[in-house]
């Protein structure tokens, strides 16, 4: 083989290795405060996203809070989501940020963003017949 090939190569596998350290390694990084997706009971009927036509693998931070929710968890929680150094991570992982993103475009009376940034955002989400209010809540200093 070819100096210039071997070089070639040997770049080429570098980059690939690169990118999928860059791919895997951002969803271990755990750092800062965690934020979770909290699940309550709503009492009052309103609009809700329609969960039955959801997958629980694209949205597993709400499932997961409703899971625990369902389960009789206090506080119903997702899996901590932690934002990693200066918002590097958001573009490698997906966040529950996201999934209320995703919600506001499927149903907009479903979703109310009036809290500051994602912390206080609050979406509706009806599952099994039970329309649950969802939140993003941060949590400081291991509380969790």
């Amino acid at each position: 083989m070819r100096p210039v090939t071997r070089n070639a190569l040997v770049a080429i596998v570098g980059v690939l290795a690169v990118l999928l350290a860059l791919g895997a390694l951002p969803a271990h990084i755990a750092t800062g405060d965690p934020y979770y997706v909290e699940a309550t009971a709503a009492d009052a009927a309103g609009p809700a996203v329609a969960g039955e036509n959801l997958s629980e693998r694209r949205f597993p931070y709400s499932f997961g809070a409703v899971a625990a929710a369902e389960a009789g968890a206090d506080p119903a929680r997702s899996e901590a989501y932690y934002s990693g150094v200066v918002g590097f991570k958001a573009a490698f992982t997906h966040t529950p940020f996201e999934e209320f993103q995703e919600f506001e475009t499927r149903a907009p009376d479903a979703v109310d963003r009036r809290g500051e940034g994602p912390v206080g955002d609050v979406a509706h989400l009806g599952v099994n017949g039970t329309r649950y209010r969802l939140t993003v809540v941060r949590v400081s200093g291991g509380e969790g």
